[in-house]
């Protein structure tokens, strides 16, 4: 008999990585080179006009004229907001009749600042879960979310909105330590948590493995485990739909990024939701929404993906197989999202990158005809989104907000009713002369001929003489669109000084549905690519600017994105500003959440995978004599979903290899998102466009 060991391809060795001693993200010689790096990049950037320009955008993110959204429970309405005066933040609470007001009269339930000076502590703000009550209009306990870095682990406290203050775990209160996960109320003495805490609870993809019943005053590791999945999935959850008279108790197996089992608790046991893996899911009282990430053959019949559709969930979960489509996509319209009033479906379009809303009413009994209309007219070229302000309010249940924005278009919020009109609660202020400029879509042509649209900003009367700096930015991964959006920050730091601001809408994103995301995984990767340099050449050809002037941003997935264009498309471009990205694909799963990505990108320890994978890793691209465009590489060490430990890296390479112009920036809080609060979160924006403006323009 063959030994099967014998059979096996082996794995190829570790290349020869002369920067693995960086991979100690706390480590004090490696602390040490972050901030020799940061002085460095300081000394650069932070002068000139610089501390003009930070203040400038600092203004724009501390504004007491933002509009302060909000989340309705009962009759109050809940917002969190940050300013000059409290950087970590408030949560407070107002009642409608003051909200609509110019100065709503604000209850203030939490001062992060202040927990944070008193517990020596640097709380970031994570969001609370309130308990349904007896009575559905006094909402008053709630767990709260507060990281101790701005990372993704963070510890659960439970609060008492009435008294305003924590319920101390000496009262019975519940109080979890920082780790990864959530908690769901399941009564008001148990709760329903996934947590990374416990031995044998962390899947290798740094994410829950077990969802336990914890009952008050009982210790976590004690807690009766519920559900659990292996190790090597990406992620068990669990929670309670509280629904009046649709209660039940839920859980979800995350086997990939893309693919998930439900399952529910019925009949003392669990019963899975019976779809495919790729198929999502969403429950709603009597309803069971289904959203295919691939075309779903259902007993013969051929669910697109991308398409929406509903059954009745207890005739479903009986066996029939009943369905009724909602929403299907074309070449030019993708669902983006969804949400339920008391009667009504609320159902997130986008035609070309712009909006579109539609109303689905359910059919009355006895038939199976699902009324639809538009909403309103959405204005080309924006983002128009709806979504439920209270489906159980007993009055305005049928209430829904509208957050309407654009490049040129300061944020409005609107409310109104379905059957009814809507009108403006809120208007956010104009931080630049938006009167000036104007907003353009445009289509480049990829390498296979696909057609990638781009959304162009600059002035009315710009020049086509190739000279225009212009900042070109993209995302292209997990199916999450780019879409149209004011930003003060971007119309004062490079609209207003001269500059073009491009968006592009690349394969691997979500403007055209599951398709476009899909043509860019794994062995695909180059698309995206090769779609935002497309763009790039088209801003060239129409003489819109020239490589020395064209700079590219990206972030995270983005930031893979713009390492990519600097080790691969170099000719292209004078500048890239890359932020918190993956750029290590060799070991990209050994750090951090990097495994729960291998549906994305492939895993490298597979041989077969590796030899695509390296195709896109720009840690293994970097090549002596290659004129590469100035590098600003920036991240933070508290990021524990990518970790700062791939720029630090490429960074590190570039630096040894005497390229010049490589600068690196670590924020020493901040998390995932590179800043904890506004003023940190203006100086990352400011570095960055500070260092676009002098590559692109000196």
């Amino acid at each position: 008999m063959t030994d099967p060991a014998q059979t096996l391809t082996p794995v190829p060795k570790e290349p020869v990585d002369e920067n693995l001693w960086l991979e100690d993200v706390h480590g004090t010689e490696q602390l040490d080179w972050v901030r020799e790096q940061n002085a460095r990049t300081e000394d650069l950037l932070e002068t000139g006009d610089y501390p003009e320009l930070e203040a400038e955008i600092l203004e724009v993110m501390d504004s007491q004229d933002r509009i302060p959204m909000v989340t309705k429970r009962g009759e109050w309405y809940y917002n969190f907001w940050r300013d000059a005066q409290n950087p970590k933040g408030l949560w407070r609470r107002t009642r409608w009749e003051s909200y609509v007001t110019e100065s709503p009269q604000w209850q203030i339930l939490l001062d992060v600042d202040a927990l944070a000076a008193n517990e020596g502590t640097e709380w970031v703000w994570g969001g609370a879960s309130f308990l349904r009550p007896a009575d559905s209009q006094s909402w008053r306990r709630c767990i709260v979310r507060l990281s101790p870095d701005g990372g993704d682990a963070s510890a659960l406290r439970e609060y008492d909105v009435e008294d305003r203050a924590f319920v101390a775990p000496a009262d019975g209160g519940f109080s979890l330590p920082a780790a990864k996960g959530g908690a769901d109320w399941l009564d008001a003495d148990t709760l329903i948590v996934s947590s990374t805490l416990g031995d044998g609870a962390v899947t290798t993809s740094s994410y829950p493995r077990v969802v336990r019943k914890l009952a008050r005053g009982s210790a976590l590791e004690a807690a009766e485990v519920i559900f659990e999945v292996p190790a090597d999935h990406l992620m068990a959850s669990g929670g309670f739909d509280d629904t009046p008279g649709f209660e039940r108790l839920l859980a979800s197996d995350r086997i990939s990024f893309f693919d998930v089992q439900h399952s529910v608790w019925r009949d003392g046991g669990w019963q899975r939701i019976p779809v495919p893996t790729d198929v999502d899911v969403d429950l709603h009282r009597e309803w069971l929404l289904f959203r295919p990430q691939r075309d779903w053959d259902l007993d013969g019949a051929v669910h697109r993906a991308g398409s929406l559709l509903a059954a009745d969930f207890e005739a479903f979960m009986g066996g029939s197989r009943e369905l009724t489509l909602l929403f299907s996509p074309d070449a030019h319209t993708s669902l983006q999202s969804w949400s339920w009033t008391r009667n009504h479906l609320l159902v997130n379009l986008l035609r070309d990158v712009s909006s579109e809303i539609r109303v689905l009413t359910p059919p009355p009994a006895g038939s199976s005809d699902w009324a639809t209309k538009e909403l309103d007219a959405c204005p080309p070229l924006h983002l128009v989104e709806s979504y439920a302000v209270d489906d159980e309010d007993p009055e305005a249940g049928d209430d829904y907000w509208l957050v309407a924005t654009g490049f040129l278009t300061p944020t409005t919020l609107l409310r109104g009713t379905i059957g009814g009109s809507n009108g403006p609660v809120k208007r956010a202020p104009s931080f630049f002369d938006e009167s000036r400029f104007a907003v353009e879509q445009h289509f480049a042509t990829s390498e296979d001929g696909t057609q990638v649209p781009y959304f162009q900003v600059g002035p009315k009367d710009l020049e086509l003489d190739g000279s225009n700096p212009t900042q070109l930015s993209g995302y292209g991964g997990f199916e999450i669109s780019r879409t149209p959006a004011y930003s003060g920050v971007i119309g004062r730091a490079w609209l207003e000084r001269g500059g073009v601001y491009v968006v592009a809408n690349i394969r691997g994103g979500g403007e055209y549905g599951p398709a476009w995301h899909q043509a860019a995984l794994k062995e695909n990767r180059h698309r995206a690519y090769e779609d935002f340099a497309a763009v790039a050449r088209d801003l060239i050809r129409r003489d819109v600017t020239s490589p020395e002037h064209l700079g590219c941003t990206g972030g995270s997935n983005g930031g893979l994105l713009v390492g990519n264009m600097l080790v691969s498309y170099p000719q292209l471009f004078g500048a890239v500003s890359c932020g918190v990205p993956l750029l290590d694909m060799r070991r990209y799963t050994k750090l951090s959440a990097g495994t729960s990505w291998i549906a994305e990108y492939g895993d490298p320890d597979v041989p077969d995978q590796w030899e695509f994978i390296k195709t896109f890793s720009p840690y293994h691209l970097l090549h002596d004599g290659v004129d590469y465009p100035d590098t600003f590489i920036w991240t933070a060490t508290s990021d524990d979903r990518v970790g700062p430990v791939q720029a630090r890296k490429m960074a590190a390479r570039m630096l040894a290899m005497g390229i010049p112009n490589v600068w690196y920036h670590e924020a020493l809080e901040g998390g995932h998102a590179g800043a904890s609060d506004n003023r940190q979160a203006a100086a990352l924006q400011a570095r960055s466009q500070a260092f676009l403006w002098r590559a692109l323009t000196t």
